[in-house]
């Protein structure tokens, strides 16, 4: 079953999160990261999936903070627009909202995090700021690379596209390097190849990254 709740962080901020919920008892919770496109149909698409899986998951819309209830397609047009509104978004502000969001899904038992593009750049700076995370799965984020020096305080999995061309190859091995103790995964595709409605797609390389990922999850949220 999945509804839309409001959610409020800290500093009083309210934002809408899509949550999945399981058939039956939860053997606990994922945190669903958003790339630039919002909590969009695909976003909604990978938080069912978790939920068929037996977690809670949670969707939190952090784009809330600047344009509520954005969403989008994937159209170059999209992607120009998307990039807008993250810029506009500090670190802070999301560590916050992401706090709240756990602070709601650790009723269903251990919590993950898990990101796509932008929101995995956002799964790596909670595992680092956000107290009380069990995992976090970080999916080709172009931003870590520039907040590389953290210490995630959780175990981390990374996946990479070795085409990616936001993030260049080389760039990827050397943050996965400097944190050894992370699981990084390399994949012959290209940046968001973990969504099935962009044409970076690749069927393959998403299956087995999300099969590591609920391995990833069961091994430490449940």
């Amino acid at each position: 079953m999945a509804k839309t709740l409001s959610l409020k962080a800290a500093d009083g901020h309210s934002f809408d999160a899509y949550v999945a919920e399981p058939a039956g008892t939860p053997r606990g919770a994922v945190i669903v990261v958003q790339e630039i496109f919002g909590v969009n149909s695909h976003i909604r698409s990978v938080a069912d999936g978790y939920a068929a899986e037996g977690y809670l998951a949670i969707a939190p819309a952090l784009f809330d903070r600047e344009q509520r209830g954005y969403q989008s397609g994937y159209s170059e047009g999209d992607i120009a627009a998307g990039f807008e509104v993250m810029k506009k978004m500090q670190w802070d502000n999301v560590v916050k909202d992401i706090a709240a969001t756990l602070e709601r899904a650790t009723a269903a038992g251990k919590v993950g995090i898990v990101g796509y593009c932008w929101g995995g750049a956002v799964s790596w700076v909670a595992a680092a700021r956000v107290p009380g995370l069990a995992a976090a799965s970080c999916y080709y984020g172009g931003a870590i690379p520039g907040v590389a020096d953290l210490q995630p305080q959780c175990p981390v999995m990374f996946h990479w596209g070795e085409a990616d061309g936001s993030i260049p190859l080389a760039t990827a091995q050397e943050v996965s390097a400097r944190h050894p103790t992370a699981a990084s995964h390399f994949y012959a595709a290209g940046h968001g190849f973990n969504c099935d409605q962009r044409g970076s797609f690749d069927a393959a390389s998403a299956e087995l990254a999300r099969e590591r990922t609920l391995a990833f999850f069961r091994q430490h949220v449940g």
